[in-house]
């Protein structure tokens, strides 16, 4: 299974992108009408299965990429294995961020600056938070 964010239709509201496809390849939703039930957890543990999995994954690559003598079967097995993972990562991304409330602004001026008149990213990088 590989994820292709490009080839992914966009989560309609209400959806949630499931983390496997079907049998021919294609993404799977699930319409919770915000309520979770039995195939959502089953979703949040595979979900969690793919996050654990990924960062032992990424410990492993570092270790390839750190020894000097790791051969091309070595590497080209770490970098096959790390792609599966980011691609799963991302498929966990996209349904979360799917799943976000968003955010509307109720200022009249259609501006997505803050009300006391900073920018929100100007007040994020002053703050630290880009650092």
């Amino acid at each position: 299974m590989s994820y292709d964010r490009d080839s992914v239709t966009p989560v309609a509201p209400g959806l949630r992108l499931l983390p496997w496809e079907s049998d021919t390849g294609k993404p799977c939703f699930l319409s919770t009408h915000g309520a979770p039930g039995p195939l959502a957890r089953i979703a949040d543990e595979i979900e969690a299965d793919q996050l654990r999995d990924s960062a032992h994954v990424l410990k492993g690559a570092q270790a390839v990429l750190d020894d000097r003598k790791s051969g091309e079967y070595a590497v080209r097995h770490a970098l096959r294995a790390a792609t599966q993972c980011l691609g799963d990562v991302l498929r966990i991304a996209d349904s979360r961020g799917a799943r976000l409330p968003r955010l509307v602004d109720t200022d009249d001026d259609g501006d997505r600056d803050r009300d006391d008149g900073t920018d929100d990213d100007e007040s994020q990088v002053q703050a630290g938070a880009f650092g």
